[in-house]
């Protein structure tokens, strides 16, 4: 792995680490004809494009009885485990829960205002297959929907002759309500628009590959989305107190999950960088998926950078806002104050990104390429929706008679001036 100087970077490497994205574009074309097949022909497009890309012949696309077997017939010491992370993403979820409230605000006669939030009635959650099959994002997807009171939530993932009994007992035992046996964009439009046997959903959500994720930008609008998430990625913040091994596993792992995965340290200490860099290349040696990992570890918005100051390192992390930010330092938690922009952060050496992948509680399914910048992750807010309320008495509405009339003529909108006016002739 290459050690750069922040100060060296040109134009081109600055752009490749800052302006990452998701790749979408040069297959938006063909994702637009799947979308739109399905949601013209339904079940009959999403068997067709099941055969032609995942080389399956699907007969029932549901496949919640299947789900259900495959919990109950699971090894008890990986059922457990199961249990135990979903447990832990729900504890934390649950801290989440808006209430609802009401209070009296201050100035003449009542003025009554308040927020109450609702979930919403059914969502789509991916969960992805492929390469690796990932049991860990199905909880991540249906235990917050499920804690914010969704009513229905289904679960699409990708099918094979075989499918995997770990992701399915997975999503049986995040509770999720229905299953089905489809992947790729077909399933994001099954989920948007229905089908004979897909019922259409408000909300889509999870992590997918590229043609997932341009689906879910073809859908949006039609359908409220989470966000568009690109390949995965880590920024290590380090200083000379940090133990290269450590820094240099959490790269490793992060770059196992996808070739096109990005994995970064900044560190103000060269010797640390220099030692990083080294221990990355033997542990990548070590691990099975290495193709994977060399592949990440050579693209271009990966690297292990010095800065000349920790300050430049916060703002590389700053401008690079990294869906998992892992600070290893003396004081993490004060470089922490000075952090905005990440999906995840993990503090200490003791806190590898996995655990937020598996099992501490927080949830995984994070913004990529940046945006950070603009929105969290998943949580129990993306499954509800909020509403505002209001009462005034007489002489509530008097006290702000003239505010509100006098805003209203500025305006042009003189009837909403009158609604005022006629409540007192």
């Amino acid at each position: 792995m290459n050690v750069n100087a922040v100060a060296d970077l040109g134009p081109d490497a600055r752009r490749a680490l800052f302006e990452r994205d998701a790749g979408i574009d040069e297959i938006r074309g063909d994702v637009r004809d799947i979308v739109e097949r399905v949601a013209e022909e339904g079940d009959v497009a999403v068997r067709e494009f099941s055969e032609e890309f995942d080389g399956v012949a699907v007969g029932n696309l549901e496949v919640s009885d299947a789900a259900e077997r495959a919990y109950e017939e699971l090894d008890d010491e990986l059922c457990e485990t199961i249990e135990t992370a979903a447990a832990n993403v729900r504890e934390f979820h649950e801290r989440q829960v808006p209430e609802d409230w009401r209070d009296e605000f201050g100035g003449n006669g009542t003025r009554e205002l308040g927020r109450r939030f609702r979930p919403l009635q059914r969502v789509g959650v991916y969960a992805p297959g492929g390469t690796a099959a990932y049991p860990s994002s199905v909880i991540m997807g249906v235990v917050p929907a499920k804690v914010a009171g969704v009513d229905e939530v289904v679960v699409c993932t990708p099918p094979a002759e075989e499918m995997n009994p770990v992701t399915l007992a997975a999503i049986h035992a995040a509770g999720a309500d229905e299953v089905y046996s489809v992947g790729g964009a077909q399933a994001v439009a099954a989920m948007a628009y229905g089908t004979e046997s897909i019922p259409a959903v408000q909300k889509v959500v999870g992590p997918g590959n590229r043609w997932v994720t341009a689906a879910k930008a073809e859908v949006q609008g039609d359908v409220a989305i989470d966000f568009l998430a690109g390949p995965s990625e880590v920024l290590v913040l380090a200083d000379e107190t940090a133990t290269p091994e450590y820094v240099a596993a959490d790269l490793v792992a992060q770059a196992e999950h996808d070739p096109n995965a990005s994995v970064v340290c900044v560190t103000d200490d060269e010797d640390l960088a220099a030692a990083v860099a080294e221990s990355v290349e033997e542990q990548a040696a070590e691990r099975e998926r290495e193709e994977t990992i060399r592949e990440a570890l050579d693209n271009d918005a990966s690297g292990v950078f010095v800065a000349r100051s920790m300050s430049e390192a916060i703002l590389f992390a700053e401008e690079y806002a990294a869906e998992h930010l892992s600070i290893q330092a003396d004081d993490d938690e004060a470089l922490l104050g000075r952090i905005t922009n990440a999906g995840s952060v993990f503090l200490g050496p003791y806190t590898p990104v996995a655990a937020g992948d598996y099992a501490s509680g927080t949830n995984h399914v994070l913004p990529t390429g940046g945006g950070a910048k603009l929105h969290g992750g998943l949580s129990v807010d993306s499954f509800v929706r909020s509403t505002t309320v209001q009462r005034l008495d007489r002489d509530g509405l008097d006290s702000l008679a003239d505010t509100i009339t006098t805003l209203a003529e500025a305006e042009g909108l003189d009837a909403h001036a009158e609604s005022v006016r006629r409540r007192f002739d």
